[in-house]
């Protein structure tokens, strides 16, 4: 048993390693190529990889084009989103969880077959009523459609059933109303759930293209995975210029998988238990 729960743990790992190789693979050689001294001849995929490199070409994108404003464009789109998601879908899920009010479990089975449309399909109509409400082509028509999600909510209802109701009615009992059960006890215990939700939105929110491509019609709002397609369209042949462009939009969210990775699996693991 011993011999064969060793062969299984090596088998694991190396297939583990195999799995991180390939998807860490595009990382590393869009950092090569964008170390690379633009113009460079390539004769074998080798020469992405040998110097000399240098690191002009993070200046030069950073001073000499719109990634920057595209940058800011999303971060903030994105942190306005996550903040905005955090704050009512936690209300939300906190009512449907443990506020048991006539018609809960339908508002919780609506959302949950909410997951069944695909997003594509509420394109027309959500385009529709916010060119209605004079908001195309401007940062609220671009994040108030994506802070009512069915994922996120039911993400938190699920944990917060499992939160036991004898803790919230000690509260009660000491004379506290909802709204101090839900700020003082029910999110300080939410602490994982909310950091797996703030990361989900706030990546949700960074990476989305069709609804941004379609909301925003000047260049000055564009979002990232909006603009940089149309940067890359200008270098038909080296690859130089794109691909460092796509590493200066790819860091911060490097950045924030580093940081927030412990609080990720937590978060996920704990509402895997709750339910």
């Amino acid at each position: 048993m011993k011999q064969k729960k060793t062969m299984g743990h090596w088998a694991l790992n190396i297939v583990s390693i195999l799995l991180a190789v390939i998807f860490i693979a595009p990382i590393l050689w869009a950092l090569a190529v964008s170390l690379q001294h633009e113009g460079k001849q390539i004769k074998s995929v080798v020469d992405w990889f040998t110097p000399p490199y240098t690191l002009s070409n993070y200046p030069d994108i950073i001073l000499n084009s719109s990634v920057p404003t595209w940058l800011i464009n999303s971060l903030v789109i994105a942190v306005v989103v996550t903040v905005l998601t955090v704050v009512f879908s936690s209300m939300a899920a906190y009512a449907i969880a443990k506020l048991h009010f006539k018609g809960s479990s339908m508002f919780f089975l609506y959302f949950l077959l909410g997951l069944m449309v695909p997003g594509e399909a509420t394109i027309v109509p959500l385009f529709i009523t916010v060119n209605q409400m004079n908001l195309i082509d401007s940062y609220a028509g671009m994040i108030l459609p994506s802070i009512a999600g069915s994922m996120n909510l039911i993400i938190m209802v699920t944990f917060f059933k499992g939160i036991p109701n004898e803790l919230l009615e000690a509260v009660e009992i000491d004379g506290g109303g909802a709204a101090t059960t839900f700020f003082k006890i029910v999110m300080p215990l939410s602490k994982p759930i909310i950091a797996t939700v703030s990361i989900f939105s706030f990546v949700g929110s960074w990476n989305n293209y069709l609804w941004p491509l379609l909301c925003a019609m000047s260049s000055k709002l564009f979002t990232l995975p909006v603009g940089i397609p149309t940067f890359a369209g200008t270098y038909t042949v080296d690859y130089v210029k794109p691909l460092t462009a796509s590493m200066v939009a790819s860091l911060p969210m490097i950045i924030i998988y580093i940081v927030f990775e412990k609080q990720i699996v937590a978060g996920m693991m704990s509402g895997a238990v709750k339910g």
